[in-house]
């Protein structure tokens, strides 16, 4: 094995979940990341804590069969829920023998799904979790990249001093921390604005999301103002869906486009009221994610980037008598803020073609 399979494990049950004696560990993984699974047991157990590995959330050839076969008419099975009610932690392993497994699935079908188990998903979020990366070959060839490249890409991500990344991404929560606009510009494309007052900024720096490397905040949900091109491309339900761009008025999505894949970004805008509206800016500073890789969990993290989801805003991003934005989804797309681009705090400019004012 591996040793930095090892170490991924450790800093999964060290640092993300703060594994605790007695600790019930749900470890929710394809059958192509048993390495980092068995690891994962081998720590629980030093921990004198309980794990179960289960495939409910990546096994996607089962969730395929289950989808294609059903009538549509979907609610949140009760054993499931009654895993997540007895669990204390939950660790999400992604990584798959074919990412396009979904893609024949219909996207309507996709989002009745997803607004049925939303409360799966909350009840999975409301406890200590983690979701990170196995460097499986499939995701290697979807990011365009030798199984051995994407193997030291995924770790060189992940494998970092989580407390110097903590310090370095402070300084922009400080920015942002009291603040009560923020305006993106990138190009001649994109220019929105929105209000953060009174919402927290979160330093994600390896806890939940492994890799970290944000710090990311919540808009006022009928603030949202202006036009946004998202240049990277999004990988959503097995496919892709390039070029989109989003039109805001009054905080919600009143025009949308992609050049391609229109159709699936249509049925996640429509999948209830919430995921026409933005529940979250994200600024990406991990610069050890050097390129893009069809990965949301790296690709929002990169250095240069800042990205915005459409749908459900987290809890503690929103500041008590703040509206949250709710929704069923949490799909997030990419700027590239590298070139002719610029953030702006209040007014004053944070950072401007991909640098931050506090690294001049």
């Amino acid at each position: 094995m591996d040793a930095r399979i090892r170490e991924h494990a450790d800093v999964i049950c060290n640092h993300s979940v703060d594994l605790a004696p007695g600790d019930n560990v749900v470890i929710d993984a394809h059958p192509v990341a048993a390495d980092l699974v068995t690891a994962l047991h081998e720590i629980v157990a030093d921990h004198d804590a309980h794990p179960l590995a289960i495939q409910e959330r990546t096994g996607k050839r089962f969730l395929r069969a289950y989808l294609r076969n059903h009538d549509g008419e979907f609610s949140a099975p009760e054993h499931v829920m009654a895993l997540y009610e007895e669990m204390d932690v939950y660790i999400a392993v992604r990584g798959s023998d074919n990412v396009t497994q979904t893609s024949d699935v219909d996207p309507e079908t996709q989002a009745a799904y997803a607004g049925a188990t939303q409360e799966l998903l909350d009840e999975r979020l409301s406890k200590r979790w983690c979701l990170t990366q196995y460097p499986a070959p499939a995701n290697a060839q979807l990011a365009q990249m030798s199984t051995e490249g994407y193997e030291n890409f995924v770790w060189d991500a992940i494998l970092r001093d989580w407390e110097d990344v903590r310090a370095f991404q402070s300084q922009m929560v400080e920015l942002l921390d009291g603040a009560s606009e923020i305006r993106v510009v990138s190009g001649e494309d994109t220019d929105v604005t929105m209000r953060v007052a009174d919402n927290p900024t979160l330093n994600d720096y390896g806890e939940k999301n492994l890799p970290g490397g944000e710090v990311f905040t919540a808009p006022h949900p009928d603030s949202v103002e202006g036009e946004v091109y998202f240049d990277k491309p999004l990988y959503h339900q097995g496919r892709e869906v390039t070029d989109v761009r989003l039109t805001f008025e009054g905080g919600e999505v009143v025009d949308h486009a992609a050049a391609k894949n229109e159709a699936v970004l249509t049925e996640v805008l429509e999948t209830d009221e919430g995921a026409s509206r933005l529940g979250e800016l994200g600024i990406g500073m991990n610069r050890a994610i050097d390129q893009f890789s069809y990965n949301m969990l790296f690709d929002e993290k990169m250095g240069d980037t800042v990205h915005m989801a459409v749908g459900r805003a987290y809890e503690d991003t929103v500041g008590d008598g703040n509206e949250r934005n709710d929704s069923a989804v949490h799909v997030d797309m990419i700027v590239d803020m590298s070139e002719n681009s610029r953030i702006e705090v209040d007014s004053e400019v944070v950072q401007e073609d991909g640098t931050f004012v506090f690294e001049e």
